[in-house]
């Protein structure tokens, strides 16, 4: 840096009004208008009379060598009145400005890798003599992070702020520089619990992580089959237990335990039954005040640390005690796990010096131990508030949360934003209520007394994230800007809602579970001498517990609970049978034709079925009394398909789908009410985001079994909406194949799909609806003189009215 002279009265003249200014504050020019020469210069030393220490002491930290970060530091600490500001300088601010707004996205759970990274290359191209920008600049990221709490990972030396790294907040969350002392005041109770081995020794969390595996046992589980047993629960139904170690026991339900007897971390002993009050009935038992009787059972496979498939979870009715419970269950192992480490960092600390023992392995090679995939900003606002709820003892003792403004800012919903008069379903309004983006993702890190939201993930205990959020951090195979080492030791996995994520892009959970459990790239600056074995040895996916939680049976869901659970204590999976279909819920008389599709294999389904469509069942219908023909399409691939051939025969059809724009849906439901579209597509994603009712519906194909039951109900229930006096015209046709089973028990009951399943005939049901009650009556239905052979049902219904009341309705059943 060139030398600043005190000034002769010729180089005086030569000064603005504002650098006299200066120079008469401070003894000196501004730093900005120094003359750079292209060479280095030598240190020169002043020797300055004592009335100038303040002057001496700028000028000898400026003429020092140090390193970029400290100097930008130092400049940080400068006071500058606003009137020695430059007017010149407004243009750069702007630039500024902009570069905080990057700073700003960088530093939120959702931005991708490529953009928070994308500032390291604009490093260079900023001059190194624009010092005052570089000062202004640090002054402004550092008031941000101050007023709004924002933690963001800031480099200044890089320029960018990273997602996963977090060097300024580093040292207080971490759990190797804490201890057990600093961080809780129980610590007394916390050694004398270490010290009892007997304590430990009934603790699931204990048995669980600590248990050793042999290569023998490891090899038995990657090569053998599973073995499965059933037994029946009082409120979950059948269960099927199964595992490939031979030594696997089957629980029993616990019909009454204390909240003592779980092994429940010490906080939420006292916070969980006040949290869970809400769920709890008066009649409720005085020996079991905690726990619902759902929540008793759901709670006692977690707690064994078994792989759960649950696939009963009504977002209506059960959706937040499940919720409720898988979170006490996450933050119990979390606050375990956490609490195991700060105990030995102390007994490390106080062990004598050279002395080495693999005592101390407590961690996995990264630090998030808990994954959450939930499929809307709502419900990640949700978990959080239970955490936080589980985590104060009382309103006395709250917990430090930090950057919760900010969080409720971006995940919270403003009730205003809905749309007046918008009448849906119930189950519609339960499933999308609040903030339904799903494209988030959010690190947590928890000590006992504090807890941190927009945690980098490699700092964080818990991550809660949508599929979609997922998908662009892990990122695809030959891209640059990727990363997912942070999923090599996840120890607990929940998947909650999967039956929504069929209709947003199932392919994202299978990039997924394709990602979970690997080696890392990199060490993360991880203590291989706290690491445990069993994360050395690549045998995290034996022992990670995966919950999933979902609203039905489908073949895609249990292929992930099949394929992707490797658990050695074994699954747990809860399979009850529908006993009544939703078809019991179609209030209109309309007969259902079940057409069955004969196909060699799985994988020749969906060509079997395009052409027994085009060849046996289209041709019905193009005639032009079959007018208002709706065809609902499952699959967005058949749709398209669909609509191309439609489109090559030239058929006077309309279509909408999940992509179709509001005035593409308004022309094709008008068309089709007026009848000048012989046809409507329709997919089941448009169906399940929007729950429009479709008006004018005469005849209805199913070109597939829904995937949600109540689906096809409320598709038949439609036709009501048309007051036209031709109900003798409406039809209904189903096409089916044996790889639909699960599908056509919940549309039309296990004993009647086992009947369809094993006659390779045609099925015809004509269903009267009518609503008053009347006892079994067995009637012979003949179809003319075409009729092969006669079979005699019973069909039950419920009908919903004032209240749910057993219906027996008359039904007529014929082969063809």
């Amino acid at each position: 840096m060139g030398k600043r002279g005190s000034g002769g009265r010729a180089a005086v003249l030569g000064l603005s009004k504002r650098q006299k200014k200066h120079l008469k504050e401070f003894g000196e020019e501004h730093p900005f208008y120094d003359k750079v020469s292209g060479r280095p210069e030598a240190t020169q030393i002043c020797e300055l009379s004592d009335n100038s220490d303040k002057s001496s002491a700028e000028s000898d930290s400026e003429v020092e060598v140090e390193p970029v970060p400290v100097y930008h530091k130092l400049l940080a600490t400068l006071k500058t009145s606003p009137e020695s500001e430059s007017e010149d300088e407004e243009d750069e601010s702007e630039s500024e400005e902009a570069g905080e707004s990057e700073i700003e996205l960088g530093s939120e759970g959702s931005q991708e890798p490529e953009e928070a990274d994308g500032g390291e290359e604009d490093k260079d191209e900023v001059p190194a003599q624009e010092e005052v920008t570089a000062k202004d600049t640090a002054e402004e990221a550092l008031g941000e992070e101050q007023d709004d709490g924002v933690d963001a990972s800031c480099d200044l030396s890089h320029g960018a702020i990273e997602e996963f790294t977090d060097v300024k907040h580093e040292s207080e969350f971490s759990l190797e520089t804490n201890f057990m002392e600093e961080e809780s005041g129980d610590c007394d109770a916390d050694k004398k619990e270490s010290n009892s081995s007997q304590a430990f020794s009934q603790d699931p969390f204990k048995q669980h992580m600590d248990k050793e595996l042999e290569e023998k046992e490891v090899e038995k589980m990657s090569t053998l089959s599973k073995t499965s047993s059933q037994i029946k629960w009082p409120r979950l139904g059948q269960l099927t237990f199964s595992s490939t170690l031979e030594k696997h026991t089957t629980l029993k339900p616990d019909k009454e335990f204390d909240v003592k007897q779980l092994h429940l971390h010490k906080p939420l002993e006292s916070t969980w039954p006040k949290v869970n009050k809400q769920f709890l009935l008066p009649t409720t038992k005085p020996s079991d005040p905690s726990f619902t009787p759902l929540q008793r059972e759901l709670f006692s496979i977690m707690n064994a640390y078994k792989d759960l498939f649950y696939p009963e979870r009504k977002a209506l009715t059960n959706g937040e005690e499940i919720r409720h419970a898988y979170c006490l269950h996450a933050l119990n192992h979390v606050l375990k796990a956490n609490a195991q480490v700060l105990s030995n960092n102390a007994k490390k600390r106080d062990q004598k010096p050279g002395t080495d023992s693999d005592d101390y392995r407590d961690q996995g090679l990264t630090r998030p131990k808990v994954l959450m995939i939930v499929p809307f900003r709502e419900c990640a606002l949700r978990i959080v508030h239970i955490l936080i709820s589980l985590l104060e003892v009382n309103d006395k003792r709250k917990i430090d949360v930090s950057n919760k403004k900010r969080f409720k800012g971006e995940f919270g919903f403003d009730p205003e934003e809905k749309p007046p008069n918008l009448k849906r379903p119930e189950d519609y309004e339960a499933v999308f209520a609040g903030n339904i983006d799903d494209h988030f993702r959010i690190g947590v890190a928890i000590l006992q007394k504090s807890m941190r939201l927009y945690a980098p993930f490699y700092s964080s205990d818990i991550i809660i994230a949508s599929p979609l959020g997922m998908r662009t951090v892990i990122g695809a195979e030959g891209e640059k800007k990727r990363d997912f080492d942070f999923l090599s030791s996840i120890e607990m996995l929940i998947i909650d809602q999967a039956d929504i994520y069929l209709m947003q892009n199932w392919e994202h959970v299978l990039h997924l579970m394709k990602h979970i459990n690997l080696l890392p790239l990199d060490s993360h600056g991880v203590d291989f001498s706290r690491v445990r074995m069993l994360s050395l040895n690549n045998w995290s996916k034996y022992y990670r517990q995966t919950l999933l939680f979902s609203a039905l049976q489908d073949p895609q869901i249990n292929s992930i609970f099949n394929k992707h659970c490797f658990n050695y204590t074994g699954q747990v999976a809860v399979r009850n049978v529908p006993l009544i279909g939703s078809i019991s819920r179609v209030v209109v008389q309309l007969p259902h034709v079940f057409r069955r599709i004969e196909a060699e294999n799985l994988t020749s389904v969906i060509d079997t079925r395009f052409q027994f469509f085009i060849d046996k069942v289209l041709p019905e219908y193009r005639d032009a009394i079959m007018s208002h023909t709706l065809i609902y399409v499952p699959s967005y691939f058949d749709y398209v398909r669909l609509r191309n051939y439609f489109k090559k025969e030239d058929l006077n059809f309309a279509h909408i789908c999940e992509y179709t724009k509001k005035g593409g849906i308004c022309r094709a439901r008008r068309f089709f009410l007026n009848g000048d579209k012989q046809f409507l597509l329709l997919t089941e994603r448009f169906h399940f985001y929007k729950r429009y009712t479709i008006k004018g519906i005469r005849n209805l194909i199913f070109y597939e079994l829904p995937t949600y039951s109540h689906f096809y109900s409320e598709i038949c229930n439609m036709m009501k909406a048309t007051d036209s006096g031709v109900d003798a015209t409406w039809t209904c046709t189903v096409l089916y194949s044996k790889y639909d089973a699960q599908k056509l028990a919940a549309v039309v009951g296990i004993d009647r799909t086992a009947q369809m399943l094993q006659s390779k005939k045609n099925v015809h049901l004509f269903v009267t609806g009518e609503n008053e009650i009347s006892a079994p009556i067995e009637e012979k239905a003949r179809r003319n003189d075409e009729m092969s052979s006669i079979m005699t049902v019973h069909c039950y219904y419920i009908l919903v009215g004032s209240f749910l009341t057993d219906q027996m309705s008359n039904a007529k059943l014929w082969n063809n």
